[in-house]
């Protein structure tokens, strides 16, 4: 039996899967991030950062600001693969932190449509198996730190 192309065990083309989930998933949350730089002192000044979220003792601006990095700056480094393990690693604790402590391990919950997945969940999902496989050839980080 002769193997076509869709049916075959070898991926078509690795890298360029991994720049496409790079890129959408990239450009997904640094809008999130984007939206908090724009808004950051209407967001520093309200009840949610200033009560609810507490970070190392800190709550308000500092939150934000480090939020803000994760979400904006480390995906804008994530879309164009410069320093990408650690870009990765700051989403991935951004993204587990909200999951934690922000909605206490809320995986599922039901929203106005049936049930939804928690987004950070979903996000740091992605960010863990991008962590493990890479982000591929088409990256700065393989043109720069090539063996």
């Amino acid at each position: 039996m002769k193997k076509t192309l869709l049916n075959s065990v070898n991926a078509i083309n690795l890298d360029l899967g991994l720049l496409i989930i790079r890129i959408i998933i990239g450009v997904l949350m640094a809008f999130y991030g984007y939206e908090k730089f724009n808004n950051f002192e209407i967001m520093a000044a309200s009840d949610f950062w200033a009560k609810n979220i507490s970070f190392l003792g800190m709550s308000g601006k500092i939150p934000l600001g480090l939020t803000i990095f994760a979400e904006l700056f480390c995906s804008l480094l994530l879309i164009i693969g410069l320093f990408s393990r650690f870009s990765l690693l700051v989403l991935m604790f951004c993204m587990a932190y909200i999951f934690v402590v922000v909605f206490p391990m809320s995986i599922l919950d039901k929203g106005e449509n049936g049930y939804q997945f928690n987004d950070a969940f979903v996000y740091f999902t992605i960010y863990l198996g991008l962590f493990f496989t890479g982000v591929g050839n088409y990256s700065v980080d393989s043109k720069l730190f090539k063996k």
